[in-house]
């Protein structure tokens, strides 16, 4: 007869599961990004990041700037051409940076902020068995009217105030974590403004000479320097026009500047005819733009008479060479002139061009290199003769402020002459033709702009200041206070009477923690021996232990 086991079965255990590699990966790869350690890094990798885009120049900013240095620097320019390093604010690398910084600060906040909230909503803790061990602690008389009059006191210094029968907790300090949470959250708006900048933000700069006939409208094939946003089409520029009617400056002494004014017509199917006055720091609004008033300067005005009697002027800008007298440089070309009204021909190489100094107020004797003063006391114009081919026709860009260098090394324009001209004087060149100097229009730097974040990114400063300072200033710290049962001794120090003890903890670095504990003591047991007797236990084992029984 074979024997039946009547012991329980055990069930064999589950095999354990192999965890996710990949889960685990991802999970600890969010863990380091969104740790506040990560997101300063990002913050000091962005900041070494947008070095380059200061020191180098950029291409949406001054392209001619980076054509000189590929000129200049030969063999560095293309190697860091090929990391981005002229447009790096738009490269691949200052972008990631950007998105991870982004990510790293939202990854941050959120489970702070959500702690912050119940945080708010909670109740003060309750005061710990042993407050002699607190960093703060003190005895005194058990004021009339017992927890209800402490807390009272506390309520009216703005305390967060729960009195549990004989016990009255209170904690203030909450600005610290409001504030910190504030300036990060305002970190991030201010992100977001730049990139909305960046996207559907666009600018030009122009140069805008004097005159009905130099009218600027705002096309983008009009402006010297472009910079339109990646979601930004030529099509979206807002329709105006503008012309500059008058410019004002008043100048030091010294030389200094001292006030600027532009007087401009504004009109255009977006924007209602009117006469607008702006200035350096009072840039003119427009719907959808906002014009910035950046220089000014001398276009001389240049007429040429030709062999044929044929008449043209030149009212181009002259460049400012930085100098404070408003020395200026510049080119007059006339590429159309000597052409033969009869055969309607050009006579081969007889292209003419000028360049030239202008000296608002020059010296009374050479050399004439330099102006003395910015504004026109005594104007001259130092012009250079070039004749030849300019080289205008072949189609091959060049600057309307210089003169093409590879066409005089070259042997296709020669020089003919120097003269020193003041205004209304004439210059008669060796085959005949005339040049008149007959005076000078004003002109103006204009920046013209639009930023969809700059809303954005000011009211977001603003509050990333305003967190900033309560980060700083906010100091969160705790207090207690208990009733303590009379001693009814005959020896007691009190005659019967209760007592109340009281202790205190900052939850942050609080130097000045002390002066306030012995400030509330008193205002709670109203005399000063009682702030007398506070104690300040430094025992370090017993902070750690109340530190960790409060939390």
């Amino acid at each position: 007869m074979t024997a039946v086991d009547d012991r329980p079965q055990t069930e064999a255990p589950a095999p354990r599961r192999r965890p996710n590699r990949l889960l685990a990966l991802l999970r600890n790869s969010w863990r380091q990004l969104t740790s506040m350690r990560t997101a300063l890094i990002l913050l000091f990798l962005l900041a070494v990041a947008a070095i380059p885009g200061s020191v180098l120049p950029q291409r949406g900013v001054s392209p001619e700037r980076v054509n000189q240095y590929f000129i200049d620097h030969p063999e560095w320019a293309p190697r860091l051409d090929r990391i981005g390093a002229f447009e790096v604010f738009g490269s691949v690398w200052f972008s990631a940076i950007y998105l991870l910084l982004f990510t790293s600060l939202i990854g941050c906040i959120t489970p702070r902020l959500r702690d912050h909230v119940r945080a708010l909503r909670s109740r003060p803790p309750a005061a710990p068995k042993r407050m002699a061990r607190l960093p703060q602690h003190a005895v005194l008389p058990a004021p009339a009217g017992g927890a209800a009059a402490v807390a009272e006191v506390l309520r009216k210094r703005r305390w967060r105030v729960e009195v549990r029968g004989d016990e009255v907790s209170a904690e203030k300090g909450y600005l610290k974590e409001t504030g910190n949470l504030l300036f990060h959250t305002s970190l991030i708006a201010v992100l977001i403004g730049v990139a909305l900048g960046s996207w559907y933000g666009w600018s030009g700069n122009r140069l805008l000479v004097a005159g009905a006939d130099n009218a600027f409208c705002n096309t983008r094939q009009q402006y010297a320097e472009a910079n339109l946003g990646p979601q930004v089409d030529s099509a979206d520029l807002p329709g105006f026009c503008l012309r500059l009617d008058d410019f004002q400056a008043r100048f030091l002494p010294s030389g200094q500047p001292e006030f600027f004014n532009a007087t401009v017509t504004v009109d255009g199917p977006d924007e209602p005819t009117r006469q607008a006055d702006f200035s350096v720091n009072s840039p003119l609004r427009l719907n959808g733009a906002n014009v910035y008033l950046l220089g000014h300067g001398y276009a001389p005005l240049i007429r040429y008479t030709d062999r044929f009697g044929n008449s043209q002027t030149s009212d181009l800008p002259f460049l400012t060479t930085g100098d404070m007298g408003l020395t200026s440089e510049g080119l007059a070309a006339f590429p159309d002139a000597n052409v033969d009204p009869g055969t309607g021909q050009r006579v081969p190489d007889q292209q003419v061009a000028f360049t030239g100094i202008y000296l608002p107020t020059a010296p009374q004797e050479a050399p004439f290199v330099r102006s003395e003063y910015p504004t026109e006391r005594n104007p001259l114009l130092n012009l250079v003769a070039y004749r030849g081919n300019l080289g205008m026709d072949a189609g091959i860009p060049n600057s309307v402020y210089q003169l093409d260098q590879r066409q005089v090394n070259a042997g296709k324009v020669k020089e003919i002459g120097t003269k020193v001209l003041r205004k209304g004087e004439t210059w008669t060149l060796d085959d005949g033709t005339t040049v008149e100097f007959l005076g000078t229009e004003r002109y103006v730097t204009l920046s013209v702009r639009y930023d969809p974040g700059s809303t954005i990114l000011l009211v977001s400063c603003g509050f990333l200041l305003v967190g900033l300072m309560g980060s700083l200033f906010g100091r969160r710290r705790r207090v207690w206070f208990r009733v303590l049962p009379a001693d009814p001794g005959e020896g007691s120090p009190t005659g019967g009477s209760s007592l109340m003890e009281a202790g205190g903890l900052p939850r942050t670095d609080y130097p000045g923690f002390a002066d306030e504990f012995a400030q509330l003591v008193t205002a709670v047991g109203g005399d000063d021996k009682a702030a007398g007797r506070a104690g300040t236990d430094t025992e370090s084992s017993g902070r750690a232990g109340v530190r960790e029984g409060t939390e």
